[in-house]
């Protein structure tokens, strides 16, 4: 079972990148329909089934929800910016790096990692570097881009940790339709504060917005979140790495989007780094 979710999720998440990338509207824009209609698909039969559930939260549920939020929020700005600026490739595989970030945090907190870690973490350095430099010779829009995607990362990263211990005790649909309504509100403010446009988008935007909300929030992040309750945010993030040749495919096939072969070799080398990093931890039997 879990496989199979694992693979529909993979798929979801794969999906966002060329999606957004070819939605023809403002990327606060994008992030805020696509949550807000995500948190009313699931908070509706959740809150019609438990009227009560805000008031029984308690204020670590509260904290770590609406941290997660908060960065699910910021990452949405970040990442859906850098795939109109950069190839989806490229945004795609560098933020994706929220294994090795989770990695470092963990190495913060005072869990050293072990020598394979510190290699694996190298070498998807290397792999940004190949990334950066090849798109700093092409366009500053694009090293833009990158920047962009490496920030949209680490907040994915502090994102699934938060999740993951918000997820001890909230349901899947608790968790999600209030995580997605508050990263909703902030996206809002957001827009407001840098006058994106709400509704006066293009109507075939719409369809856009509409596929990315199915594909990648209902059953991409949905299904990693309730993942998140039964297994770690680093074997969750080890499946989300399949997203990025995923997403680079479905980015040739639809857009077009062909890449330097430098490029392509560092995706390789972010690709084996954090598969290193994932594994590793892994059998160190790290839980957040």
């Amino acid at each position: 079972m879990i496989v199979l979710l694992a693979v529909v999720g993979i798929l979801g998440v794969s999906a966002s990148g060329p999606i957004m990338a070819a939605t023809a509207a403002p990327a606060l824009t994008i992030a805020l329909w696509r949550n807000l209609l995500g948190a009313l698909s699931l908070g509706v039969p959740t809150f019609l089934a438990k009227p009560k559930l805000l008031a029984t939260m308690t204020r670590t549920e509260w904290k770590f929800t609406s941290l997660a939020a908060a960065a699910l929020a910021l990452h949405f700005a970040c990442f859906i910016t850098s795939v109109k600026l950069t190839s989806v490739a490229a945004a795609t595989a560098l933020v994706c790096l929220q294994a090795a970030w989770i990695a470092l945090f963990q190495w913060i907190r005072g869990q050293k990692p072990a020598r394979p870690v510190v290699l694996g973490l190298g070498t998807a350095l290397v792999g940004v570097m190949v990334i950066t430099g090849f798109d700093l010779q092409y366009s500053r829009e694009a090293l833009m881009g990158d920047l962009l995607a490496v920030a949209g990362g680490v907040l994915a990263a502090i994102y699934t940790m938060a999740g993951s211990v918000a997820r001890r005790s909230l349901s899947l649909g608790a968790y999600t339709s209030i995580c997605y309504g508050l990263c909703s509100v902030i996206l809002l403010v957001m827009c407001l504060v840098f006058k994106e446009p709400l509704l006066n988008i293009p109507a075939e935007a719409w369809w856009g917005i509409i596929g990315v909300t199915v594909a990648a929030q209902l059953f991409g992040h949905t299904i990693f979140n309730y993942l998140l309750a039964t297994i770690s945010p680093l074997v969750v993030s080890m499946m989300i790495l399949v997203e990025i040749p995923g997403a680079a495919i479905l980015a040739f096939v639809f857009l077009h989007q062909q890449l330097p072969p430098g490029t392509y070799a560092g995706l390789v080398l972010i690709l084996l780094g954090l598969a290193v990093v994932i594994l590793r931890q892994g059998r160190s039997g790290l839980k957040e």
